[in-house]
């Protein structure tokens, strides 16, 4: 879940929907739960901070799940389009990764599924 968090401006690899969604998840729990402080103390401060904080590993996240589409980061640029753009990258995000190795690196749910393989053995 916190795979993103500790690739915190990390622009080049892959991230697999698994790690795009839990960090997408862990933003919408803590925008919530920062909002609910922010009642509670009548302020804004700690859901702009919390923005501020999380801004480069959402957009780093992002840019990797673009990569696991063999696409380039650069697609991000869509998110300023209104309705359209947001839907284009919702539909990217939800795309099943590119399978093996492209452009951008190797597959992580490969490298994932021998990790797994190599703990069974132990």
């Amino acid at each position: 879940m916190f795979e993103a968090l500790s690739k915190y401006a990390e622009f080049s690899g892959r991230a697999c929907r698994q790690e795009y969604w839990m960090f997408v998840l862990l933003y919408v729990i803590s925008s919530i739960v920062a909002g609910l402080i922010d009642i509670f103390l009548g302020t804004e401060a700690v859901t702009i901070i919390l923005g501020l904080a999380l801004l480069i590993p959402s957009v780093a996240v992002l840019i990797r799940r673009l990569h696991d589409l063999d696409r380039t980061g650069w697609w991000a640029l869509f998110m300023f389009l209104p309705i359209l753009g947001t839907l284009l990258l919702l539909v990217f995000c939800v795309l099943k990764g590119t399978e093996g190795p492209n452009r951008y690196g190797p597959d992580p749910l490969a490298r994932r599924d021998h990790e797994a393989a190599n703990a069974l053995k132990l």
